[in-house]
């Protein structure tokens, strides 16, 4: 009987893998132009591209790394589902994505870089965020591939299915179709793996309620189990799984600024996300995408984040044990959270092997419509953002260089996948959120809506929000600081500072106002390019 479940679900597989590389297909088929590669030739249909964004947004990371986190942190994380509807979609599409798609199309922007580099008529600001994009994506692309392999050895390591070989298999098939594609290759494939991942969200909300008693026993269950927080998460500050930690402890500054805050607002400035605003013919198609952007991250994050915490009640009734003790391994005597859904999955829903299966596809979905817009804006960022501009050359070369560049981007992700440790798939996407919004979010924002600012006070707020995001992950931040090793090298100790709270806020609250700030003070001290600034703004 399991040889033939396992056949079965092969056989969907490569159901699923053919159509993904027909559209892959479809893709490059109408990529005629730099344009129709890398914005999808603005055409696209809102629904289309909500799908897509939400895809994107949302990949194994979300559902396997953060539904882990909830599994630890509790119900907490029901603070980013918020701030990712509110600021990711409605401010995202109504009042970024109008004015992104405006700007971008007076000023012929077809990535995200090129967009502020074009608005403030600075090749430095081009290539300078093309680098931080190609350097910094490595590492959030490689733990969304970390969250699909583990699960996949997880589901089918009995017949042989390594992490090693799952890592590797998922880079391949996703590079197949995003080197020839293309954006419009990656935007079909992603909205149909948007579908997938929403029936299987609806599929394992109904199935966990069902296995625990109903919404309220299961609920209340964990409530109840606010006396069994481990006594080191008590010292943190951690009171329950359905209750908010205490107030400035370790345990509220990681869950906030960390986990709710780093992702929450970065999101508004995530290369990949925003590049989608330049791929509609106009705002009513933003203003369409809403409603559809919205359920799909409600569907997404909450069912992941309820569930998370929800494994709690499962593995205590089952065994006594909370979701952490259950991933307690030899090599991994603290735990490892990113472990929590893929084995709630296949111990609580065994009796289910279908379900098993169908969400199996759903992370192989989330993972590679992730993947593919990461793998795709990292080679665009090389190939456009940064050969094109430093180099002067365009054209066929540049094409080349960027599908180059998606090959390498690909390789790098592999490899960090194979050495990265455990417990990283949160961190490292929190990490990624951070960088973005403390280099991109300041000059991205006033550039949009105040026309004051200048080229000089954008450079400023770049330089000095990457650098200060990135010196306060090495010296400052413990739960990055530690394991680098770095600050303990120069300094002698952890952190730069070692009193409370400051090695457990995060950098983005930090490295965001200060690049803010900077940039303010520079353009209030030097002068915009006023045919700049009403060639970017006409019709806006």
């Amino acid at each position: 009987m399991i040889k033939m479940n396992i056949i079965l679900f092969t056989v969907i597989v490569l159901i699923y893998l053919v159509v993904t590389l027909y559209l892959g297909y479809r893709g490059w088929k109408g990529t005629k132009n730099a344009e129709d590669y890398l914005v999808a030739g603005k055409k696209i249909h809102p629904w289309i591209m909500a799908l897509s964004y939400g895809a994107t947004f949302i990949s194994t990371s979300a559902i396997v790394g953060f539904g882990g986190t909830a599994g630890v942190y509790g119900m907490g994380l029901l603070w980013l589902t918020f701030l990712n509807i509110f600021l990711g979609i409605f401010i995202a599409f109504v009042f970024y994505g109008k004015r992104t798609r405006k700007i971008g199309h007076n000023l012929g922007a077809l990535t995200f870089p090129e967009l502020l580099g074009k608005r403030f008529n600075s090749k430095f600001i081009q290539w300078f965020s093309g680098l931080v994009i190609f350097l910094g994506m490595p590492l959030y692309a490689s733990v969304v591939l970390i969250g699909a392999a583990r699960f996949v050895e997880t589901t089918l390591g009995p017949i042989g299915m390594n992490y090693d070989i799952a890592l590797m298999v998922l880079a391949i098939i996703t590079a197949a179709y995003v080197v020839y594609g293309g954006l419009k290759g990656v935007i079909y494939t992603d909205a149909l793996q948007g579908v997938i991942m929403f029936i299987g969200m609806i599929i394992l909300l109904f199935m966990t309620y069902t296995q625990l008693g109903g919404i309220t026993a299961a609920h209340q269950a964990l409530t109840n189990m606010a006396d069994k927080v481990p006594a080191s998460a008590a010292k943190a500050g951690m009171t329950g799984w359905t209750t908010a930690p205490i107030f400035n402890s370790p345990w509220w500054w990681t869950l906030f600024s960390t986990i709710v805050l780093g992702v929450g607002i970065g999101v508004l400035a995530v290369p990949q996300l925003c590049v989608r605003f330049l791929t509609v013919k106009s705002n009513r198609e933003l203003n369409r995408a809403v409603p559809m952007g919205g359920l799909f991250i409600l569907m997404m994050t909450g069912v992941a984040f309820v569930v998370g915490a929800l494994t709690n009640v499962y593995f205590f009734q089952q065994d006594g044990k909370i979701s952490i003790q259950e991933t307690v391994t030899a090599a991994l005597p603290n735990g490892n959270s990113d472990s929590i859904i893929p084995i709630f999955i296949n111990r609580a829903l065994n009796g289910n092997e279908w379900f098993i299966y169908v969400f199996m596809l759903t992370l192989l979905a989330a993972a590679m419509s992730t993947l593919s817009s990461q793998f795709h804006v990292q080679g665009s960022a090389l190939g456009r953002d940064i050969y094109e501009t430093l180099t002067g050359r365009k054209g066929h070369n540049s094409i080349l260089i960027t599908r180059l560049g998606i090959l390498l981007s690909i390789i790098i992700a592999v490899v960090l996948g194979y050495i990265l440790p455990a417990n990283i798939i949160a961190r490292g996407t929190s990490v990624f959120f951070g960088l973005c919004a403390a280099s991109f979010l300041s000059m991205y924002t006033l550039g949009l809506f105040w026309k004051r600012v200048t080229r000089e006070g954008a450079i400023a707020g770049l330089v000095i929000g990457a650098v200060a995001d990135v010196f306060l992950f090495v010296f400052m931040h413990s739960a990055e600081s530690k394991p680098l090793g770095i600050a303990k090298m120069v300094l002698r100790r952890d952190t730069l500072l070692t009193e409370m709270p400051w090695p457990v806020v995060d950098p983005v609250v930090i490295a965001l106002p200060l690049a803010l700030v900077v940039t303010v003070v520079v353009s209030l001290m030097t002068t915009a390019d006023k045919r700049q600034v009403e060639k970017s703004f006409k019709g806006v």
